[in-house]
């Protein structure tokens, strides 16, 4: 094999792992990110003895995981503490007048989600254990087949396991996953919990196809688990196998513009510490948003796209991030809490209609970190990460320490926490904070160049699903590769590890259609 020098563009989860695999694999990587912190979305802010992860924060989809540590010749168990998180999750839905509903716990396994519908919706206990039977099947149909796919060529897509696997995956691209859900079972609150996960994937649940019913399979077969110490730590073992494979890790480096000569990849140009610098490369991965790399990094003659992509593209949506460390405890809370609005298709509608409009009472989500780990806030004290979908638009601005940042962020912001409080019961929850930070869309655009100030990039709608979402290899550029949240297959930090096998398998040229071979 021709050792050849990579530069791996943002590090990221996805741009360490890419440089993790590309290094093991012999090749000299050299990974250049544009903040001091590496990670990317994964990230984690510290005030007053309070540790925040300020990404993601369900651990799913645990395979993805072993499998990338196994191709690095370690073990999960060697980096990371697991704890499963029993119930997985609560759901609060919103109060009807003066009325409120009580809380409801999502146990994983078939028995558990049996006995929860059923005890809601009389007859449906027989229905969830088909219903989640199916998204099994189809979430190994498509772990198996197509989301480590490269699809390389034609022959990719005609390939025997392939073919052997579209049967359990055709039929769910003609309707929609709400649509899917609603024709079997009637309550809203059982309707939700199986349409929710539309949102990780940055898309509604209207619009979503059911063939991510399949995320199903994930928190209520599977289960959910936590890494005791935060996902920080998870980033951290991405950092230090780096290191022990001689990847070069360089932060604060703002890519300017990533050169080619005769239709193959050059150099990449960086400013560092006010200086211009130009790296040369055989091998780049772009590991950043990608309607950054194709409108800016790239001269016109290399971009894949035209101009139009990125009217058309439709975006996941924007976010208000909040972080509170509150005074007291939060028996109220679990680890993981949802709370959901009545009416979705107004809350959905608000959020990627046009024009966009901030819900009036958002479905949001809750993480309370210290229901678990000890160490992410003050003993007597609790942790709240809480995530608000609003449109993608940067116009809302930006979010800061305290009440400082823009004010319709800070409105965002007040009135979810008032949320939470009224649905929870927990009435004194706003004058028990003690710590506060905002972050806005106008953030994620400035941090991480991401477009439209999207949190997540494109929606996963069916034609930005798998391979409609985009390339993993330049269509003009040779040796240009992407990797990423808004590359293929899509969100989320497994899809993560999953592009950067793709790449991986670009270079090698192996056009295998599952999980590589583990050494």
């Amino acid at each position: 094999m021709t050792v050849s020098r990579v530069v791996t563009i943002g590090g990221g989860v996805s741009g360490l792992a890419t440089a993790c695999l590309l290094a093991r694999d012999g090749h000299q990587v050299t990974v250049l990110e544009k903040n001091n912190q590496l990670g990317g979305r994964a990230g984690s802010w510290e005030q007053d003895g309070f540790t925040f992860d300020t990404g993601p924060s369900w651990y799913l989809m645990p395979e993805v995981f072993d499998h990338f540590y196994r191709m690095m010749g370690t073990t999960t168990a060697d980096h990371l503490d697991l704890v499963p998180l029993q119930p997985g999750y609560r759901i609060y839905g919103q109060p009807a007048g003066d009325t409120t509903e009580g809380p409801i716990d999502v146990r994983a396994g078939a028995d558990a989600a049996a006995a929860l519908f059923e005890s809601r919706e009389r007859g449906t206990g027989d229905g969830i254990r088909t219903y989640l039977g199916s998204a099994t099947k189809t979430y190994h149909a498509a772990v198996r087949s197509f989301l480590y796919n490269p699809f390389s060529s034609w022959r990719d897509f005609i390939s025997a396991q392939v073919l052997a696997s579209t049967p359990a995956v055709l039929p769910l691209l003609t309707s929609t996953l709400w649509a899917f859900v609603a024709r079997r079972f009637a309550d809203t609150r059982l309707r939700q919990i199986l349409g929710y996960p539309a949102v990780f994937l940055g898309t509604s649940p209207f619009d979503a196809p059911a063939l991510y019913r399949l995320m199903s399979h994930m928190d209520l077969v599977d289960g959910v688990k936590y890494p005791v110490g935060g996902f920080r730590k998870f980033v951290t073992s991405l950092i230090e196998i780096a290191r022990e494979n001689n990847v070069e890790l360089v932060t604060g480096s703002d890519v300017l513009a990533i050169t080619s000569r005769e239709g193959t990849v050059r150099s990449v140009e960086f400013e560092r510490d006010g200086q211009r610098h130009q790296l040369d490369a055989d091998i780049v991965v772009s590991a950043i948003d990608e309607h950054h790399t194709e409108t800016v990094l790239l001269e016109n003659a290399d971009r894949s796209y035209r101009p139009k992509r990125w009217d058309k593209q439709v975006s996941g949506p924007g976010v208000v991030l909040i972080m509170i460390g509150v005074e007291g405890t939060l028996p109220e809370l679990l680890h993981h809490t949802l709370f959901f609005s009545n009416d979705w298709h107004d809350n959905f509608d608000a959020i990627f209609g046009s024009p966009g409009r901030i819900p009036d009472a958002p479905s949001l989500y809750v993480c309370k970190p210290s229901a678990t780990d000890g160490d992410v806030a003050p003993a007597g004290h609790e942790n709240l990460f809480v995530l608000v979908p609003i449109p993608p638009d940067t116009t809302i601005g930006h979010g800061g320490p305290g009440w400082s940042g823009d004010e319709a962020v800070n409105e965002v912001a007040d009135l979810a926490i008032q949320q939470i409080a009224d649905w929870a019961q927990i009435p004194d929850l706003a004058s028990r904070i003690v710590v506060r930070r905002t972050v806005g869309p106008a953030d994620f655009a400035k941090q991480f160049n991401t477009f439209r100030g999207s949190a997540l990039g494109p929606a996963h709608t069916l034609t930005q699903s798998a391979f409609f979402r985009g390339v993993t290899r330049s269509r003009r550029v040779k040796n240009l590769f992407y990797a990423g949240a808004t590359s293929v297959p899509g969100v989320g930090l497994p899809m993560c590890l999953i592009s950067a096998e793709l790449v991986l398998k670009h270079v090698r040229g192996d056009h295998s259609p599952g999980p590589l071979e583990e050494p």
